[in-house]
């Protein structure tokens, strides 16, 4: 599981907890550099400072190697399309993306995102930028009360690497910025985006649009909304999401176009008596 910008992995400690009990190994490794506590990078945004995204794809690259089998993976915001270009190395049996940030080709750019990354995107590379607990709201939890998003925000926001936000939000700019996959390439696992239909970072229009980007006659790729929720992936409701999420991914992973299909011949043959 790969959390996303202003995130630790605590953000993903429902589901972490929820796929454990049903007898899953759920791994949550952090940004480089992010591997302590919420508190501690709160109290030194210094740790942060610098980093990339060719910093984080290589340091995901390096842990999804190092396993024994290809596992699913589950990305949140840039997790979200860190997913992608994982998947895009041939990396995992299955992807999905909840909320994902956009790669390489998608055009979208909504004045909501642009309102709600304001904070980092007016700093230069190279920085820190936390967002204030009216700015976290507004971004992360805008369909809950102020006293909700309040507790959300103390126990999961953190400073974020502005380089990162400039790299994925100018990346339509750059010949190859590292968001960059291939949208047609063969055998690349499938890939589930959901889109959240209360987000302001990313509408659930964009999402839409970026699974519209791949080709599904060479991969496996499906979009599904989830109306009235926010941004942040621990909202009320994450339940839903979280079970969809691996139900989704379980009955897809390694499969093929052909495989694909075949199962939902089947299916539909099945409900025609």
């Amino acid at each position: 599981m790969i959390h996303g910008l202003w995130m630790t992995p605590r953000s993903w400690e429902h589901f972490k907890d929820r796929y454990e009990r049903r007898g899953y190994t759920v791994l949550a490794p952090a940004w480089p550099g992010m591997e302590v506590e919420v508190e501690a990078l709160n109290a030194d945004p210094e740790l942060v400072v610098g980093l990339d995204i060719e910093q984080i794809v290589d340091h995901y690259d390096n842990i999804l190697r190092d396993l024994d089998s290809r596992p699913v993976i589950i990305g949140h915001s840039f997790g979200g399309a860190f997913t992608q270009i994982m998947l895009d190395r041939g990396l995992g049996a299955v992807g999905v993306g909840l909320a994902a940030a956009t790669v390489k080709g998608v055009l979208d750019l909504p004045w909501s995102t642009i309102r709600s990354s304001a904070p980092g995107l007016v700093k230069s590379k190279g920085e820190a930028v936390a967002l204030t607990p009216r700015e976290f709201h507004d971004a992360f939890a805008n369909t809950l009360s102020e006293e909700d998003s309040n507790a959300i925000y103390e126990r999961y926001a953190v400073p974020g690497p502005t380089t990162v936000l400039h790299e994925g939000a100018f990346a339509n700019f750059r010949r190859e910025p590292p968001t960059t996959v291939a949208f047609a390439r063969e055998g690349r696992p499938p890939l589930l985006l959901i889109g959240f239909g209360e987000d302001h970072v990313v509408p659930a229009k964009v999402s839409r649009h970026q699974e519209a980007k791949y080709d599904d006659d060479v991969d496996i790729t499906e979009y599904k909304l989830f109306e009235g929720r926010p941004h942040f992936p621990g909202a009320p409701g994450w339940e839903e999401v979280a079970d969809f999420a691996l139900t989704w991914a379980m009955e897809h992973a390694g499969k093929t176009v052909t495989e694909h299909a075949a199962q939902d011949a089947a299916a539909m043959e099945v409900s025609q008596g």
